[in-house]
């Protein structure tokens, strides 16, 4: 006896055969309401969405992404087009762009952090994303001033702050002695 596929199970077949296709297409298709259709489709990708929380490292579970690999297991049901593209796409809408994928056969890039430039670009007047001459170049500020703004940003970050919080002072004194 051939047992007879259930409308909801057609319906699965269908979408999974014609992934693009509108709800009113597939019912148009199998001869049921569009509303039903939508129906099954939701609860298609409600399943879908918890089978995705299941995250392990248990292997058996991984899938070859063409020509990617990932340590996330892909899960897949009747309705999920399993193209490389389309794996990828849900990779990144479930959050999982942020894990690392690595091409194979390809060479890494090693990255490195540049060697300081104690002349050019002192790292201690860096701190807080913008040079501390940028600053004081773009506030006008003197020759007074502008020492106050560098001992001052540059006391936590280079050796003895009490020193330069003191040559910080003794220019702002100076500062003050001339102004009007």
């Amino acid at each position: 006896m051939i047992k007879k596929m259930s409308k909801s199970a057609q319906i699965r077949k269908y979408v999974a055969a014609h992934p693009n296709a509108k709800s009113r297409e597939v019912a148009d298709a199998l001869g049921v309401k569009s509303a039903y259709v939508y129906s099954v489709i939701w609860a298609a990708k409600q399943k879908a969405k918890v089978a995705k929380k299941k995250v392990t490292t248990d292997k058996s579970n991984w899938k070859q992404l063409g020509l990617f690999s990932s340590d996330i297991p892909v899960y897949e049901d009747s309705v999920t087009d399993t193209t490389p593209k389309r794996m990828a796409q849900l990779a990144y809408e479930a959050g999982v762009a942020k894990t690392k994928l690595r091409m194979e056969g390809q060479r890494q890039i090693k990255m490195f952090e540049p060697k300081p430039d104690a002349v050019n670009h002192p790292p201690h007047y860096k701190v807080g994303g913008i040079e501390t001459i940028d600053f004081i170049e773009a506030k006008k500020l003197g020759y007074n001033l502008g020492n106050v703004v560098k001992y001052l940003t540059r006391a936590d970050h280079k050796g003895n702050r009490k020193q330069d919080l003191e040559k910080a002072k003794w220019y702002l004194e100076r500062e003050l002695s001339t102004a009007t």
